[in-house]
């Protein structure tokens, strides 16, 4: 593999692993915060312990997120610091306040939170959880204003090779940092939700005789769970169409590739195959007139072809095109991986109609006196893994959002190509990837094996929680 090519293997592993903590952190302090508080409104016991519980988890995803946090800022400097030195100017400013506003906000209240259960009322106790989520939500935020500079900069000057900072309230009016934010905050609000309720459900799997405290312990997390799943699913929903409708101005070529569409067209691809190499279509099964109405609420517009854009952009970016002939003797060519973010759009969003549908069906079947999910085996088995599908809806989320501006990191300023460290080599990406790699995978490894031991051990409470553990697979976890 070439430097280029290695350079960006490692910041997709870097980038996709650290996202898995990012939004799972935000969902989970939000959930905890809604329990915490209902314990302070209502006075029941059980809400604090169901707060502590997921505390726990949630303190395992915050750690493992700051530290593969720590690792992606690092290897900016060290493969792309043709790149860091570009947007130095622009980043200095969101990325300090993020570090010494936003995370030390964040962390700072965690660890009041963490050690203050009986030093402090319950009124302010509740106080420290929601300074914390509030603080995860603005260290998300300053992130995306950065982020959001590469996918449509504004506020800016070119001067001597950079782009230098000349209105740093246009950073953070740019529309995109708003579309973004809300699609990730909604996405991450989703997640939390998610995670409770699947967690809890896999516990239902693996306990077969629970007490009345502990089904009621897990009959309420499900419910809180799944009712914070809804109210972000239907966040993503709007936030999401609100985002790719800024697509047909701002980034017309990822959303065609989203789409599979070499030609213009009105009609909404469900499934389909590009041939990447010839710039055509294989095969692909459409409903007429849909993508008009989702992308512009009028059944009859069409949104331009991937090969009419790039005959405008090869005109649109002359400049950077000539330099590109130049440095590399190969023409350029604007057309972005189109397979994989056809298909990552649809992974997302049929995840994310998947959890918006288990919401529903968990919060109807979990309503008293008579909670019937629970009676119901195969409907605990699908919330339960429906906690894999924001990781998987999250990741596929952000491979449209990167791969999708190709061959930009900066859009319309700066390439891919000019971005990589001039002084990195093949045999130093090569082991600087082996050391993460390995790294993640032990990371990962711990992240899980603490998860599921917190999980088994349940909450602490009064009564024991089970008397016989069984395997989830053999029969009889949950009575039909």
């Amino acid at each position: 593999m070439d430097i280029v090519s290695l350079a960006r293997f490692q910041f997709a592993m870097t980038t996709v692993f650290h996202y898995f903590f990012v939004p799972f952190s935000i969902g989970t302090a939000l959930v905890i915060s809604v329990m915490e508080t209902l314990y302070v409104v209502k006075k029941d016991e059980m809400y604090k312990k169901m707060a502590k519980f997921w505390g726990n988890i949630f303190l395992l995803s915050f750690a493992v997120g700051v530290v593969t946090g720590i690792i992606q800022e690092f290897q900016f400097g060290m493969n792309w610091s043709d790149y860091s030195r570009f947007v130095g100017d622009i980043f200095g400013a969101p990325l300090a306040v993020e570090a010494l506003l936003a995370f030390f906000m964040e962390s700072t209240f965690l660890g009041l939170w963490m050690f203050t259960w009986k030093r402090v009322s319950p009124k302010l106790h509740v106080v420290f959880i929601w300074l914390v989520t509030l603080g995860s939500m603005l260290s998300a935020l300053w992130i995306l204003i950065a982020n959001a500079f590469m996918q449509h900069p504004t506020g800016y000057a070119l001067r001597n090779g950079r782009a230098e900072m000349t209105d740093f309230f246009a950073l953070i009016k740019n529309p995109q940092t708003w579309y973004e934010y809300s699609h990730v905050i909604a996405a991450a609000i989703t997640m939390g939700g998610i995670i409770v309720a699947g967690l809890t459900a896999f516990q239902l799997l693996r306990n077969k005789n629970l007490t009345d405290k502990f089904k009621d312990f897990y009959r309420k997390s499900i419910r809180i769970g799944l009712t914070v799943a809804l109210v972000g699913s239907l966040g993503v929903l709007l936030a999401g169409d609100l985002q790719m409708k800024d697509l047909v101005e701002t980034q017309p070529m990822k959303l065609a590739a989203t789409e599979g569409a070499y030609e213009k067209t009105n009609a909404w691809t469900i499934v389909g195959w590009a041939d990447e190499l010839k710039k055509q279509e294989v095969f692909g099964v459409k409903v007429p007139y849909m993508l008009g109405i989702l992308a512009f609420n009028n059944p009859n517009k069409e949104i331009k072809g991937m090969n009419e854009l790039n005959e405008q952009f090869q005109k649109d970016f002359k400049d950077q095109v000539a330099a590109y002939k130049k440095s590399t003797g190969e023409d350029l060519n604007f057309y972005p991986p189109v397979n994989a973010l056809f298909w990552s759009f649809r992974v997302m969003a049929g995840f994310g109609v998947l959890m918006l549908l288990v919401s529903i069906v968990g919060l109807v079947m979990t309503r008293k006196p008579d909670p019937s999910l629970f009676k119901k085996r195969w409907l605990v088995w699908v919330m339960a893994l429906t906690t894999f599908a924001p990781f998987l809806a999250n990741t596929t989320g952000w491979l449209i959002t990167e791969l999708g501006r190709y061959p930009w990191t900066v859009y319309g300023l700066f390439t891919i190509m000019d971005s990589v460290s001039p002084n990195v080599s093949t045999t130093s990406l090569l082991i600087s990837n082996t050391i993460y790699f390995l790294l993640f995978t032990g990371l990962a490894a711990v992240m899980v094996a603490l998860v599921v031991k917190e999980v088994r051990k349940g909450p602490e409470l009064e009564e024991v929680a089970v008397e016989s553990p069984v395997d989830p697979f053999e029969g009889g976890a949950v009575h039909e």
